[in-house]
């Protein structure tokens, strides 16, 4: 598997924790259980889905210049 294919495999996977890890932020608010730990997990999880993503956006430009 080719780097570019790994990394939208790796945003795919992001996306589905990140979205899990929001569910769950949701509920334990709703629950009065709300801890720092969990919200910056999720933020830490943001972080990586952005990295990945710029990195989704860039590609095509960069192949193009390449040729």
């Amino acid at each position: 598997m080719n780097w570019s294919k790994w990394m939208r495999q790796s945003h795919r996977w992001l996306s589905i924790v990140f979205t899990v890890a929001v569910i769950i932020n949701g509920v334990t608010v709703v629950q009065g259980k709300y801890n720092n730990k969990l919200g910056l997990s999720a933020a830490g999880i943001l972080a990586l889905l952005f990295l990945t993503g710029a990195y989704l956006f860039v590609l095509p430009y960069v192949k193009k210049r390449q040729g």
